[in-house]
């Protein structure tokens, strides 16, 4: 008996070996795409009543040797807004601002290849123009921008398709003689009108525009863990996913309403954690709850299992994409925590009452987090108040 324990254990090392190396060796584009340098200029002198949006994304390979090439590149714009914008006229425009050679001045996006350990960028334009008797400022609130192009090398051809979100309006701070508390349970809690927040954005920057004037000694400043990770940029189409056999197979014991429940969901979390530990924690997981222990599988699959939210999991347009857990949340409140005098907190919240503290800074109450948090302030449909002040009474 002893024997075949050990056979069935070293064939279940070996099979996780197999999977953890051909997940890590699989072929795979090294490119990746960041975005910066955004501006909008609302009626400028050339474009009255429309708006100009303008900024530069940047293609690196880390790659100390491959070479990749870049054969299409395309953009393609969504706008949000608060109305009807049927009538909104909008041209975009992309023009290659390589280091060793001239962009096209017609726009044509010639095939490139970026070098190891090489970068490239390109400048992007978008006119956005009125209809008859329609006013944008009353009408557009986010510019959604999706980039999609061609990684083509040793991999093979693949599609990618990352979202860049564009704030076209700012919502004004609330001051602290206007702001409206609520009262909680030996506290008051302020929820914080954001814009929509995106890649663009820096999370301190945010916090100290929304929330800077209203801070006091005392106060515990929160923030939902998905609009971190949106501002972190860990978020991605489906389309970028490729779900491996074991994704297929696994997804389909989850509940249907869990993010894991698809193979591009489980895959998401295959790519953070390894299939190694996902399979693993999946035989323990099911073997315990055949006992009557449940829950084991997300406590050994690590946090990101909980966090990831799959497609329809977010407000739009994240709705189309999936979004992982924030990175090193406990990080980021350490350092909110000294740059802006109060306490910090990453919270994960929802509408049944269940209240999840992240991460926190040295010294944060989180029982009073969970006192305050309970009713879900923030809101989880679109009600875009990410920060959520709590002050204790």
């Amino acid at each position: 008996m002893f024997k075949i324990v050990l056979v069935l254990a070293l064939l279940l090392g070996l099979l996780l070996l197999w999977l953890e190396l051909r997940h890590r060796l699989r072929p795979a584009s090294p490119l990746k795409l960041s975005a910066d340098g955004f501006n909008v200029e609302r009626s400028p002198a050339d474009l009255p009543g429309g708006y100009r949006v303008s900024g530069t994304i940047t293609i690196r390979n880390p790659h100390p040797r491959m070479e990749v090439f870049v054969p299409e590149l395309e953009l393609r714009p969504t706008l949000l807004g608060r109305g009807d914008l049927a009538g909104v006229q909008l041209l975009s425009r992309v023009r290659a601002d390589h280091p060793d050679e001239e962009g096209r001045a017609d726009g044509y996006w010639a095939a490139y290849i970026v070098k190891g350990r090489k970068a490239t960028s390109a400048r992007l334009s978008l006119e956005l123009r009125p209809g008859p008797g329609q006013d944008l400022d009353a009408l557009l609130d986010t510019l959604w921008l999706e980039v999609l192009w061609v990684n083509y090398g040793p991999f093979g051809r693949l599609w990618r398709r990352d979202g860049i979100l564009v704030p076209l309006r700012l919502p004004t701070p609330v001051e602290p003689a206007t702001a409206t508390w609520r009262a909680g349970e030996r506290c008051a809690v302020l929820p914080v009108r954001t814009h929509l927040l995106g890649s663009l954005d820096d999370a301190e920057a945010v916090l100290r525009r929304y929330a800077g004037a209203l801070l006091q000694p005392g106060d515990v400043l929160t923030l939902g863990e998905t609009p971190l990770a949106v501002m972190q940029g860990r978020y991605q189409h489906p389309e970028m996913v490729t779900p491996s056999g074991l994704a297929r197979l696994l997804c389909r014991v989850f509940h249907p309403t869990s993010s894991l429940a698809t193979a591009c969901g489980l895959q998401s979390l295959i790519d953070v954690v390894g299939p190694a530990r996902v399979l693993g924690a999946w035989l323990v997981g099911t073997a315990l709850k055949l006992v009557g222990s449940k829950g084991w599988f997300y406590r050994l699959a690590g946090d990101q299992a909980r966090l990831i939210d799959d497609v329809t999991g977010t407000t739009p347009p994240y709705d189309q994409t999936i979004v992982l857990g924030p990175h090193q949340p406990e990080v980021f409140c350490a350092r909110m925590a000294a740059a802006l005098g109060v306490a910090v907190a990453v919270v994960d919240v929802n509408d049944l009452g269940r209240v999840k503290v992240l991460a926190s800074s040295s010294g944060c109450d989180e029982t009073l987090l969970q006192r305050a948090l309970r009713p879900n302030p923030a809101g989880n449909a679109n009600e875009r108040t990410p920060v959520v002040l709590v002050r204790p009474a």
